[in-house]
């Protein structure tokens, strides 16, 4: 099943956090209909200890949405947030946030986490050894030109063999204005990016934690603008019996033969629109292709190289659907709307995100 959430947000708990209690994240949320959260607060804010902050808050709780356990990993070396199904020890991780890489990735392990890279391309950007992380944001916060960068430093760890997963966050430190009057610089970014901005849909082999925690380590992931874009989704037929037996995340080992590839934009969007849908193939611009206005798919064939790593992913333009809730979204999404993860062939699964090995890490 396909479940939606933001992997990226900030409560009270952050000093930089204003009007944000976790009740109002948390309610904002059910009311629209994510399915998970993950209230990552800075662990620097509490001094690592977010177990008696964020999750000890009495507002921490709910019958509908699946709250993660994490944080935001800050470091003088940037920063990263931390995804689990279940309460661990956060100040372990947080006590080695100065260390060489080695150490992080055996606490890191001991711990059973999902780390990711935040913000690969701004100032605060990720200054670890990529082999740590199972994911990396490459949709920081509705602004969508600023994370043109971050993607060109995922498809870098994509063509050095790393299957890293590409995630959203809105990043979301003030909430949204209680009413219209309130025009305060932060009250007017809150009317542009909140719970959302971009979501972050998963598919899930459950309706647990633990299968959103999955998914997102294998690549079963598409990011929209907002939850009420279209969600894009991507198959290939590998053995030409016209079933699709691969999707987002996963590997084969091509025949030599041509592969028919599917896209399908589900589940929101302007009804009757044509969206622009961009192929990259190995870190390149390979295709462009419009959706049919009726049954918004897509298709085209290729042939994988035999004897060589090759991914596929997809950028979606078109037109913007409104999002009532964060009504100033739009304006700052512009035309994107959409990304799928890779399809591979000839990975190695070994390097499927922080599976790496770290021989060579600083």
């Amino acid at each position: 099943m396909w479940l939606k959430g933001d992997l990226h947000l900030h409560s009270r708990h952050s000093k930089d956090s204003t009007n944000n209690p976790e009740a109002k994240i948390i309610h904002f949320a059910e009311k629209a209909g994510f399915d998970y959260l993950a209230i990552t607060d800075h662990d620097n804010h509490v001094h690592g200890d977010v177990a008696h902050n964020t999750w000890s808050d009495p507002e921490f709780h709910s019958d509908k949405v699946l709250l993660l356990y994490g944080a935001e990993w800050t470091t003088d070396r940037g920063h990263g947030n931390v995804f689990s199904a279940k309460p661990y020890d956060h100040q372990r991780l947080y006590d080695v946030r100065d260390a060489r890489d080695r150490q992080i990735m055996a606490v890191k392990k001991a711990l059973g986490v999902h780390l990711s890279a935040n913000h690969p391309a701004n100032s605060d950007h990720f200054g670890f050894s990529f082999d740590l992380v199972d994911s990396i944001e490459v949709w920081n916060s509705t602004v969508w030109p600023k994370n043109r960068s971050a993607v060109l430093v995922w498809d870098d760890m994509l063509k050095s063999g790393r299957m890293i997963t590409g995630r959203g966050g809105s990043d979301s430190h003030h909430g949204a204005p209680d009413t219209p009057a309130q025009t305060t610089p932060r009250s007017i970014e809150a009317t542009a990016n909140y719970v959302g901005t971009p979501t972050t849909w998963v598919f899930a082999a459950a309706r647990t934690k633990q299968a959103v925690v999955d998914a997102l380590t294998d690549g079963r992931v598409s990011v929209s603008a907002n939850p009420d874009d279209p969600r894009v989704e991507f198959y290939a037929d590998v053995d030409g019996d016209g079933r699709m037996d691969m999707m987002m995340g996963d590997d084969a080992k091509p025949s030599g033969k041509p592969v028919t590839f599917e896209i399908k934009l589900v589940g929101g969007g302007i009804r009757g629109a044509v969206y622009k849908v961009k192929v990259v193939k190995n870190g390149e611009d390979f295709r462009s292709l419009d959706t049919d206005p009726k049954t918004q798919m897509a298709s085209f064939t290729d042939t994988p190289a035999p004897d060589a790593r090759t991914y596929y992913r997809l950028e979606v333009e078109g037109p913007q659907t409104p999002y009532p809730e964060v009504p100033n979204s739009m304006a700052l999404s512009g035309n994107m709307v959409g990304l799928s993860n890779p399809i591979y062939f000839n990975y190695d699964p070994a390097f499927r995100g922080s599976g790496t090995s770290v021989s060579g890490a600083k």
